[in-house]
């Protein structure tokens, strides 16, 4: 038994633009404008996704948990991709300089320069993907839908990967973007970069420039602006700022940046999760785990992405601030154990698209692995941005040690996989203001494993603003009921997000959810 097909994304609902007088010109609109409700969902089951990157070591580490996850998302593209701390330069000697960036702080004056941490022929993109293709006749043992190897490295491509901020070219993986964002497939494409968005600023000029002086515009305009999605690890090449957001301000964008999958993890990390950054775990799950866990970057590795660069100093054991800063490197996070978690800190641009039931991707506010656009209030009640993450940050590495285990374990039933979680009805649901509402989720595990289920009411994610009380059937039961009374001060629009959490006892421990929104109607 597989694990069942991913569920269906729906689009974020939007408003639309009126007077598409050119709405079919050209084939660039097939259907109508789009209704203020409009619920459309993709061709496929799959979110459709173009993955850019730069020569960080956290992207590396994030490639890697990607492929292994990439059999739920649709993936048009791996780019390579500049940002303000990672560009290649053009090769004939031009040199580069943007005040404010990391060579012209900490005392340095290192730029302008011909290109910046980025190593002759970079290649880790294809590196990752070569041992992909060692690793998938055993990942597709585990799970449908990983994609071919030969298909995944047909699909690396090169962005803006130049110069810091650049968008004066056009380049394979802007070409990519903007075919994407014009074609006739229905559904979002999910623009996710853990580098600078030069190459989406890049695609979205050059459709501007064709056609913003045509009859095609406002419904050239408003087709990309529904269709295009980005989610990024901040805005590291200032090209959002400086470009997307004032010529293209009805494209969504999500900011995905978080503590908890990044180098300051320890500062965001529940006590109860410290174990999962600990040498002794990430060595026994991780980078002890098959080649993908020889390519994973940890702490005392000795190793270093671009050779001779000074802010990459993670590959040393056993030295302290001091003699790292008296060998030249400029220490801007303290050394750790070796054989520790280093970072992961774009990870959290795809965790929301992940087919584990939470449906992070339908609004920014939902919340997921990858976190969520507000802070979540902590066991200690105090609201916090790093909680919104952290507290999904157990059960996310728990699952990916159990994908890294696939990747070396050829027998579909030596390895654990995640329960089936499924809940009757609708997902979405409306409800009056005192009527009793009664929940039916039933769990079963592909392994045999005894499943644990418990119904949660997500307080953060509703926008009502009280609390709910739950009675519900013991857990520990396949059968997961829960009843609810909707409550009387409800107001008309307000929501209540409902969890159901069910945690298998294999090794490792792996839990699916579902979540059931009750909508207050009037």
């Amino acid at each position: 038994m597989k694990k069942p097909a991913s569920l269906l994304r729906t689009p974020l609902k939007r408003t639309t633009i009126p007077a598409l007088a050119a709405a079919v010109l050209c084939g660039l609109v097939t259907a109508g404008p789009a209704a203020a409700d409009d619920t459309r969902k993709p061709a496929d089951d799959k979110p459709r996704v173009i993955l850019m990157s730069d020569p960080e070591l956290d992207d590396q580490n994030t490639l890697i948990r990607y492929l292994l996850y990439s059999n739920e998302f649709d993936t048009e593209a791996l780019v390579y991709s500049s940002s303000g701390v990672h560009w290649a330069g053009d090769g004939k000697g031009t040199k580069w300089f943007v005040p404010g960036r990391e060579y012209t702080r900490f005392g340095l004056n290192l730029c302008p320069c011909t290109s910046w941490r980025w190593k002759p022929g970079e290649r880790f993109i294809h590196e990752a993907v070569d041992i992909y293709e060692r690793v998938y006749p055993n990942l597709r043992t585990h799970a449908d839908g990983y994609p071919d190897p030969g298909e995944l490295k047909s699909r690396i491509l090169n962005g803006n990967i130049e110069f810091d901020g650049d968008i004066s070219k056009d380049t394979p993986g802007s070409d990519l973007v903007r075919r994407a964002l014009l074609d006739n497939r229905p559904g979002p494409v999910y623009l996710l970069t853990g580098a600078g968005q030069s190459t989406i600023a890049r695609a979205l000029k050059s459709i501007k420039d064709q056609y913003e002086n045509t009859p095609q515009w406002p419904a050239v305009y408003e087709k990309v602006s529904q269709k295009a999605v980005i989610q990024s690890f901040g805005d590291q090449d200032d090209t959002y700022a400086n470009y997307i957001k004032p010529n293209w301000p009805d494209i969504e964008f999500r900011q995905m940046s978080t503590r908890i999958w990044g180098y300051g993890a320890r500062n965001a990390v529940r006590p109860e999760d410290a174990k999962y950054l600990s040498s002794q775990w990430t060595k026994a799950n991780v980078s002890q785990v098959g080649p993908f866990g020889e390519f994973y970057r940890v702490w005392g590795d000795e190793k270093q992405m671009v050779p001779g660069d000074i802010f990459d100093y993670f590959g040393f054991s056993g030295l302290t601030t001091e003699q790292l800063r008296a060998m030249g490197y400029i220490v801007w996070t303290p050394p750790q154990e070796k054989g520790s978690w280093i970072s992961e800190g774009d990870t959290s641009i795809f965790m929301n698209l992940l087919d584990n039931g939470l449906r992070g991707y339908v609004d920014a506010s939902y919340g997921g692995w990858g976190g969520r656009n507000g802070p979540d209030v902590d066991p200690g009640g105090t609201p916090s941005s790093d909680y919104s993450s952290a507290r999904w940050f157990g059960a996310a590495q728990e699952d990916f040690a159990a994908r890294m285990k696939w990747t070396v374990t050829p027998r579909y039933s030596a390895a654990n996989h995640r329960p089936s979680v499924k809940v009757s009805g609708q997902s979405d649901r409306d409800v009056r203001r005192g009527e009793v509402v009664t929940l039916v989720g039933h769990a079963t595990d592909p392994d045999r494993n005894t499943v644990t289920s418990k119904w949660w009411q997500y307080a953060d994610a509703d926008t009502y603003p009280g609390t709910v009380t739950l009675k519900q059937s013991s857990p520990g039961r396949d059968l997961a009921k829960v009843r609810l009374r909707v409550p009387d001060d409800a107001a008309p629009g307000q929501t209540i997000h409902l969890i159901l959490q069910s945690t298998d006892d294999g090794s490792p421990t792996l839990t699916s959810y579902q979540r059931v929104v009750l909508t207050v109607k009037g």
